[in-house]
C-alpha cells in the first residue's frame, strides 16, 4: 500500500476537523505531518483493526500494549501535543465516535476498513484485566483488582520506584533526589499525624512497608499495616525483619473493612482511597473514623480529578481500568472533603501537591527507561509498555491540572472541641 501515512493523516484530520499535531509514520515506511517533533509510529495494520472494533481509548490502548503503536522521540511532547484532542476536545470526540448515524463516522469507518486489512481484530493483549467477579468494590473483587496491579513482581517495582519502595507522590525540594523526596513525604505525614513514641498507627494500604518502617524507626510508633497484596506483605515483612523492627510493626493481608482492633491514635492512608470507589467512600470514611480514638488523626493522601459539569456522566478511564488500576475511581477534592466531614471528621488542613506528583512520575519513567531490557524480562514487553505510557500520561495530566493530589488532615475531634492542632501548623514561604 503506497503512502499509508498520508492516507491515515488525511482520514484523521477529516474525522477530527483539524490538523493532526504530530508526525505519523506507517508500517510501509511512509511519513506525513509536521516535522521536527516526536513521531507516532503505526507499526502494524492490526492497530487499525483494534480501533475499528473498539473506537476510542481502549482500541488505542490495546494497540500500544501489543507494540503496534509506538513513539519515536519525546513521549511527553507527543502526549502534550495530542492533549488538546484527547482531553480538551474529549467530549466532542466521544460524541462523534458514539454516533453511528454520523455520515462522517460511517465514511471514516469504511476508509479505515479498506486500509486495515482482513478482519476480525486480534485478541486483546494478555495483560488486559479480564474475568472480574463479584460486585464492584466488594471485598472479593477488590482483592482481584489489587492483585492485578501489585502482584507483578517486587523486583519490577524496585526497578521503577527505587530503594524507597514508595508508590505515591514524593515531596520535593528544588535539588533533592527521589529518595530524599520520598523520605520527606513520609516525614511530613508523620509530623502531620503528630506521631509520638508508643502511638498506635494504622497504615491502610501499607504497600511495601515504607511508612510503617519510617513511623516505627523515627518516631517509635506501634504500627499495623494492612494490604490485600500477598507479594507486598511478604516484601514488607522481610524488610521489617532486616531493620530489626518486628516488635513494633505487624503487617497483615487484610481488608481495611475487617480491621477491628481499634482504637488507634492515628491512621495513614497514602494512595489507597483511589481504590475504594465512589459507592464505598462513605463506608471508608465511617470505618476509619470508628477505628480512631477521640482526638485521633487521619492523614488521607489521595489523587483527585477536576469536577465534571455533569457528575453522573463521569466514566473511569478505559486504559487505566483495563490495564492499570481495575475499578479505580477518582473523586473531586470537594467530594472527598465533604464525605470526611459527613463521617464526623473535622478537616483541619488540605495541602495540594499536584506539581510534586508530576516530578515523581517523571523520575519513575526515567528509572524504567534506563533499565528497559531488565524491566521487560521481569514482567513482559506489554506490561513495561503499560507502565511507561500510564506514568508519562499521568505526569502530563498533573502538569496540565487535569488531576491533582491532596493531603487531608482530619481529626476525630472530641466533644470538648480540643483538636490538638497547633494554632499555626504551617509556615508559608515568602
Amino acid at each position: 500500500m503506497a503512502d499509508a501515512a498520508s492516507r491515515l493523516t488525511t482520514l484523521a484530520e477529516e474525522l477530527l476537523g483539524g490538523p493532526l499535531p504530530v508526525r505519523l509514520r506507517a508500517w510501509d515506511g511512509s511519513e506525513a505531518g509536521p516535522v521536527g517533533g516526536p513521531v507516532l509510529i503505526v507499526r502494524d495494520r492490526r492497530a487499525l483493526r483494534r480501533m475499528i472494533w473498539k473506537p476510542g481509548e481502549l482500541g488505542l490502548a490495546r494497540a500500544w500494549v501489543a507494540g503496534e503503536l509506538d513513539v519515536e522521540g519525546d513521549l511527553y511532547g507527543l502526549l502534550d501535543s495530542l492533549s488538546g484532542l484527547l482531553w480538551e476536545r474529549g467530549e466532542e470526540t466521544r460524541s462523534l465516535l458514539d454516533s453511528v448515524r454520523d455520515p462522517k463516522l460511517r465514511a471514516a469507518a469504511r476508509a479505515l476498513l479498506r486500509i486495515a486489512g482482513p478482519l476480525p481484530p486480534p485478541k486483546p493483549p494478555a495483560e488486559e484485566m479480564r474475568g472480574r467477579s463479584g460486585n464492584r468494590h466488594s471485598k472479593r473483587r477488590d482483592k482481584q483488582a489489587i492483585s492485578h496491579h501489585y502482584d507483578v513482581g517486587n523486583d519490577f517495582y524496585e526497578l521503577v520506584l527505587g530503594p524507597s519502595m514508595v508508590y505515591s507522590c514524593a515531596y520535593w525540594t528544588p535539588d533533592g533526589t527521589l529518595e530524599d523526596a520520598q523520605r520527606d513525604k513520609l516525614d511530613l505525614i508523620a509530623r502531620k499525624l503528630n506521631l509520638k513514641e508508643g502511638d498506635r498507627l494504622l497504615d491502610v494500604g501499607c504497600g511495601w512497608g515504607s511508612m510503617a518502617v519510617h513511623a516505627a524507626r523515627e518516631y517509635g510508633a506501634q504500627v499495623v499495616g494492612v494490604t490485600l497484596s500477598r507479594e507486598q506483605a511478604a516484601y514488607a515483612r522481610k524488610r521489617i525483619a532486616d531493620e530489626g523492627l518486628t516488635d513494633l510493626i505487624e503487617i497483615r493481608v487484610q481488608d481495611y473493612r475487617d480491621v477491628t482492633d481499634g482504637p488507634y491514635d492515628a491512621i495513614s492512608s497514602i494512595g489507597m482511597a483511589e481504590h475504594v470507589g465512589a459507592v464505598k467512600y462513605r463506608e471508608y470514611a465511617d470505618t476509619l473514623y470508628g477505628l480512631l480514638k477521640p482526638g485521633g488523626r487521619l492523614l488521607n493522601h489521595q489523587i483527585s480529578r477536576r469536577p465534571e459539569p455533569d457528575e453522573e456522566a463521569y466514566e473511569v478511564d478505559a486504559f487505566i481500568d483495563a490495564y492499570v488500576f481495575p475499578d479505580g475511581e477518582l473523586a473531586p477534592m470537594g467530594r472527598t472533603l465533604t464525605t470526611l466531614e459527613d463521617a464526623g471528621f473535622e478537616v483541619r488542613d488540605v495541602e495540594a501537591i499536584r506539581e510534586h506528583y508530576a516530578l515523581t512520575l517523571r523520575r519513575w519513567v526515567a528509572n524504567l527507561e534506563a533499565d528497559w531490557d531488565r524491566a521487560v524480562r521481569l514482567t513482559s514487553p506489554g506490561r513495561a509498555r503499560i507502565w511507561r505510557l500510564y506514568m508519562a500520561a499521568s505526569a502530563v495530566s498533573f502538569e496540565r491540572n487535569r488531576i491533582g493530589v491532596n493531603q487531608f488532615l482530619a481529626v476525630k475531634t472530641p466533644a470538648s472541641g480540643a483538636s490538638g492542632t497547633a494554632l499555626r501548623p504551617r509556615v508559608w514561604q515568602e
